[in-house]
């Protein structure tokens, strides 16, 4: 239940049609309700009040109606631009990067303002009668849609500033890297500390009396619901083995979990545990910490291409990329076995590494930047810095190993006698920060 609300929410929240729908939901209800004020109050009462539109019908209908044409009018202005930006940021930065201009919840909000407008404009037009024995003029509904007008005016003005900062490339590399921030806070809340080990597990028994648990779709695993999985396993005795994590892509039939031991999974017991893994079409940020890194990275790499040669972003997704390791080096990995009551081990889930990130940020943006001095100077700053928080043994020996492949890439790659000479000072501020972290950790 846990992991289908999770992903309701995160389907919902990566809509662009969420937000304006809720506003305009919004929009009908109020529409309803000033008619309402409209009806219960007396005309003498609401003409007396200087603030509140007093003419006839017809400027009533004729107000709304201009009301109602510009927003409609504005909106289609509004999408064209959001999809002149989709396209912009797609080419520009990286397909991978859409996600995060359609959850962009300013753009929704502008224009769900505009449709919102629109649609209460029209349902108060309707509210307007003209029959002399049957007159009725919303006075005070036509004000408000003359304020939400005004205010509309106010939100496009906003709309076209924030367009022109949204795709700035800077703009961009930091709004994704504090998603990546936000990501491991909720996937790796705690700190370093004593964790669970995956100890007293029947290795051979798994081996001889195991069955698999096939997946239902291929697909990539967005949720994994792991209290679910756990749940399963105390209340049938089972000890379960996941495959996949979050981020992984799987076949139609590819286990998905081993379950120990066999002669007690029955089909409902195989319902239950695919039921914990939501797979989808693509991956997504809410357990797939990589996910978010790979967007980085994508921009890191487009950037240092020929056709776009621009090292400047490139420093910045590294610089992005940097902090996300060292607030992941402070962090406490998840322990790869959990426990039920009896401390008895029950569900075994892949080991998630500092080595793996490190691997995932550094590979791709060192492999291109092997000819660029400025981007590789960067990364072995990087390095240096996330060396101050590394406490683990295998974090800076990671480290050290990405520091190397660096080192010996710019060997190749940069012609100039000066830029290697600088790398090789880089490097070495690198390794003496690794040591005084081996030696202050001994």
């Amino acid at each position: 239940m846990k992991v289908n609300l999770l992903n309701l929410w995160d389907r919902l929240n990566g809509s662009f049609w969420f937000v304006p729908m809720v506003m305009a939901s919004g929009a009908i209800a109020l529409a309803y309700g000033t008619i309402a004020l409209d009806e219960a109050a007396t005309s003498p009462w609401l003409q007396a009040q200087s603030w509140v539109y007093t003419g006839s019908a017809e400027g009533a209908s004729a107000m709304l109606e201009t009301i109602a044409g510009s927003m409609i009018t504005i909106a289609g202005v509004v999408f064209s631009m959001t999809l002149v930006t989709l396209a912009l940021a797609s080419s520009q930065l990286g397909p991978r990067l859409l996600r995060s201009f359609m959850t962009d919840k300013a753009t929704q909000i502008v224009l769900g303002t505009f449709v919102a407008t629109f649609l209460y404009s029209l349902f108060v037009l309707r509210a307007i009668r003209r029959v002399e024995e049957h007159l009725f003029v919303p006075h005070l509904s036509v004000t408000f849609g003359v304020l939400f007008a005004v205010a509309s005016l106010g939100v496009l003005v906003y709309f076209i500033h924030h367009v022109a900062i949204s795709i700035q490339a800077d703009n961009v590399v930091a709004r994704v890297g504090a998603e990546l921030a936000e990501q491991i806070d909720k996937v790796f809340p705690e700190t370093i500390g004593p964790g669970a080990h995956a100890d007293a597990i029947p290795a051979e028994a798994f081996v001889r009396d195991s069955s698999p648990i096939g997946a239902a779709e291929d697909g990539y695993v967005q949720l994994i619901d792991d209290d679910a999985l756990l749940d399963l396993a105390v209340k049938e005795d089972l000890i379960l083995r996941v495959e996949r994590r979050a981020g992984h892509f799987v076949v139609k039939g590819s286990p998905l979990a081993v379950v120990w031991p066999a002669s007690r999974v029955q089909d409902r017991t195989k319902a239950k545990i695919n039921a914990a893994f939501v797979v989808g079409e693509q991956r997504t940020p809410v357990q797939d910490v990589e996910f978010t890194v790979n967007q980085l990275v994508e921009i890191a790499v487009r950037a240092l291409s020929p056709g776009v040669n621009d090292p400047f972003t490139a420093v910045a997704c590294v610089d992005r990329l940097g902090a996300a390791l060292s607030r992941l080096a402070q962090r406490e990995m998840p322990p790869s076995c959990r426990h039920d009551r009896d401390n008895k081990p029950r569900v075994i889930t892949p080991a998630t590494t500092f080595t793996d990130f490190a691997d995932a940020t550094l590979n791709q943006v060192r492999q291109h930047a092997r000819s660029s001095a400025a981007v590789t100077i960067r990364l072995l700053e990087t390095i240096a810095v996330v060396a101050e928080s590394a406490r683990r043994p295998d974090d800076r020996a990671a480290l050290r190993r990405h520091a190397e492949m660096i080192a010996r890439g710019s060997l190749e790659g940069l012609p100039e006698q000066e830029d290697r000479a600088t790398v090789e000072a880089r490097f070495q501020t690198a390794m003496r920060a690794l040591d005084r972290q081996s030696t202050a950790r001994a």
